[in-house]
């Protein structure tokens, strides 16, 4: 039986299928002719939104950084996929002490960094514009990747939203992109930049969050839900699995398959295991809870999880 996505809308002119596939295992993870073994998959069962961005694969790494990006940029033009029938979605980094290979860090998302970074994207891709660009994580200090409580006193001075939205606006006058998006975004961070959105003459908007949303992290269903719904802006959840984890294949004896990420990668990726640490006995006990949910109602796991 062929599985068939729906269609939903973005944004006014921007038509995307209700499932968008993630690349961030595309060329560490997954080779090159698996990822496009994927995305053949992906793009045939009706999936045209593809999210991406510059520091992928994960785990980072200087050596990779940007593959995943030229990837999909090869698996559109060898395949001959119409640029008009993907939306692409891409991200650029925000400050961090450890991808020194990008932009020094990046030490700042400043204009001159969310210019380089679009015009990298671009390269990589090798495309005229990005469909949406999101900003990865915010240049300010917010509690993310696993950390759930805000400290004022690790706040520090960062750039404005003023000159985050002045550099997005003109790439969007240039054509380089057409629409703008955040990820692991706190309230806040929303209203502020849709407020400084909404005060230019022009018709600037955001129109996506791309945060953590899952059975075990639902963190935006509180604050975070009340301001989506009131200012229009789509959620994309990423990490639907928490990692793999609710597909309940690191709970077999042999603690899973030796190339399931949390086994291929333990002890370098430290972001991501920050997230979903199974010593933790409440994560635990959910996520058996929900696999002995799905074996009561003959659901498969991930049905479950993603839908």
């Amino acid at each position: 039986m062929a599985f068939v996505v729906p269609l939903c809308n973005l944004a006014p002119d921007l038509t995307v299928s209700t499932l968008c596939l993630g690349t961030m295992t595309f060329g560490e993870q997954n080779t090159l002719a698996e990822s496009f073994q994927i995305l053949d998959k992906a793009f045939n069962s009706g999936i045209n939104f593809f999210d991406s961005a510059e520091m992928y694969p994960v785990p980072q790494r200087a050596e990779t950084h940007g593959r995943s990006e030229e990837y999909f940029g090869r698996w559109f033009r060898e395949r001959k996929v119409p640029r008009d029938s993907v939306v692409l979605a891409t991200k650029v980094s925000g400050p961090s002490g450890q991808m020194s290979w990008i932009r020094n860090g990046p030490e700042s998302l400043d204009a001159q960094n969310i210019t380089e970074a679009i015009d990298n994207s671009l390269l990589r891709v090798k495309t005229d514009y990005i469909d949406l660009y999101q900003m990865h994580w915010p240049d300010r200090y917010v509690p993310m990747f696993g950390e759930t409580d805000y400290d004022p006193l690790r706040n520090y001075a960062s750039i404005s939203f003023e000159e985050q939205l002045d550099a997005l606006e003109r790439a969007i006058d240039a054509g380089k992109i057409r629409y703008i998006g955040l990820s692991n975004e706190t309230p806040y961070g929303i209203m502020k930049f849709q407020q400084v959105a909404k005060s230019r003459a022009g018709n600037l908007q955001i129109v996506s969050v791309q945060n953590a949303y899952n059975l075990l992290c639902r963190d935006f269903d509180l604050a975070m839900a009340e301001c989506c719904h009131n200012e229009r802006i789509s959620l994309l959840a990423y990490s639907p699995l928490a990692m793999g984890i609710l597909s309940g294949k690191y709970f077999a004896e042999d603690g899973g398959p030796s190339d399931a990420r949390l086994n291929l990668f333990k002890g370098r990726y430290r972001e991501g295991e920050s997230r979903y640490n199974l010593s933790n006995s409440n994560a635990l006990y959910a996520a058996k809870s929900y696999l002995e949910i799905a074996d009561r109602y003959g659901i498969h796991p991930v049905s479950l999880a993603i839908g």
